[in-house]
């Protein structure tokens, strides 16, 4: 019988990307029964994935207490022998599990301290004061459970060497190996910006941008992700620039692939703060999967794969006219855009995708809990 092992959530939706599709597939194709805890709706049986509904709810507060409770309770219920969980607000869950003499990873999505540090909200001691205390959190469940994921080496550097696993946030090959890059098919005048769309992801900047450009010029920007906050939605809409804009709201896996199949460009134009300098976002390898040019943020760590590749255009951080000069070199030099775009499908075909990053998952994996039919392989060489 297969290996049980059970994946935990509070923040996360059931599809996520890291999460589900990433995760728990491989790790259901390479011979684990997989659960995963996530608020949802209803139960369900998904690619070889249990998915076990807790109860959704949509206040801060009651997700820090009552759905981490539902979380935790269920996760006694599954009664699961390895146990991966995705959000520090889940680090009490895990040492409450260690109690029970469970093995447990936690998987450190963001660099939690410095996303604190960019909630500019909130007023500046309390985020030192809050950031400095996460970060002790972080530290001290790290000394009992049995492994930390990250997803930089940035983040890896503030846990211990010895049970720390780098496994990167990389596209994955299957998603992308049928689209033909920059020039197949029908494309539109058209850049892609996908994901939460707020102030620090620079799309205010973005849609500053598209007003400062040739009144003749083509260029759209199709936009695909949910306002956070909600209200920010009505804001951008009544700047000059909106006109240019195709708001297309949440977008499924599905939709976003065929969205790229028909731009011209992708566009990551973080603000400088703490919690994006040092981040790998995933996006920039999913456009960059895609075959298209990138336009992003000229931050050190992303300089070494848009420069080191010369697979798109840098621009300072909080600059909408360095946006609109890159967006209109592309569509002056269409020829140079497809080299960018084409250097770019290359690096992620050779060292930047997931496919690799699943080869460490499993290696932890089988360093913790190795699974049953490699156990029956063994006994197997034994009898003979």
């Amino acid at each position: 019988m297969s290996r049980k092992v059970v994946h935990l959530t509070s923040v996360h939706g059931a599809y996520d990307t890291r999460i589900f599709h990433k995760q728990c597939r491989t790790l259901a194709h390479r011979g684990y029964r997989v659960v995963l805890i996530v608020p949802h709706p209803q139960h369900e049986q998904r690619e070889n994935v249990q998915i076990r509904a807790v109860p959704l709810r949509f206040s801060r507060w009651a997700r820090m207490t009552k759905t981490v409770r539902d979380v935790y309770r269920a996760a006694c219920e599954e009664d699961g022998e390895l146990y991966h969980f995705h959000d520090p607000e889940l680090i009490f869950v895990g040492l409450l599990l260690k109690l029970r003499g469970k093995k447990v990873i936690y998987d450190v999505h963001e660099d939690v301290p410095r996303q604190i540090l960019s909630k500019h909200w909130i007023k500046p001691w309390v985020r030192l004061l809050v950031a400095k205390a996460a970060e002790a959190v972080e530290a001290a469940g790290a000394r009992w459970f049995d492994a930390i994921v990250t997803v930089t080496d940035k983040i890896a550097g503030r846990f211990p060497r010895e049970k720390t696993w780098l496994v990167q946030n990389f596209p994955m090959l299957e998603e992308f190996v049928q689209q033909g890059g920059y020039h197949s098919g029908e494309k539109e005048e058209a850049i892609a910006f996908i994901g939460d769309i707020s102030m620090i992801r620079g799309v205010k900047e973005t849609v500053e941008a598209l007003a400062l450009l040739p009144q003749g010029s083509p260029v759209r920007l199709k936009l695909a992700g949910r306002f956070v906050p909600p209200e920010l939605e009505q804001k951008f809409a009544a700047m000059p620039g909106w006109e240019r804009v195709d708001y297309l709201g949440w977008l499924s896996r599905d939709q976003v692939r065929q969205m790229l199949t028909r731009v011209r460009c992708g566009i990551v134009p973080y603000q400088a703060v703490p919690n994006y300098t040092d981040a790998q976002p995933n996006k920039l390898f999913e456009y960059m999967a895609a075959g298209l040019p990138v336009i992003a943020s000229d931050f050190p760590r992303w300089r070494e794969f848009v420069a080191g590749a010369n697979c798109g255009v840098l621009i300072p951080p909080e600059n909408g006219a360095a946006i609109a000069e890159a967006i209109q070199s592309l569509w002056d030099e269409p020829e140079a855009a497809r080299a960018m775009g084409e250097r770019g499908r290359r690096v992620v075909e050779e060292r930047c995708h997931w496919e690799a990053e699943a080869n460490v998952l499993i290696a932890l994996y089988q360093q913790l809990l190795p699974i049953v039919r490699e156990e029956r392989r063994e006994g197997a060489d034994e009898s003979a």
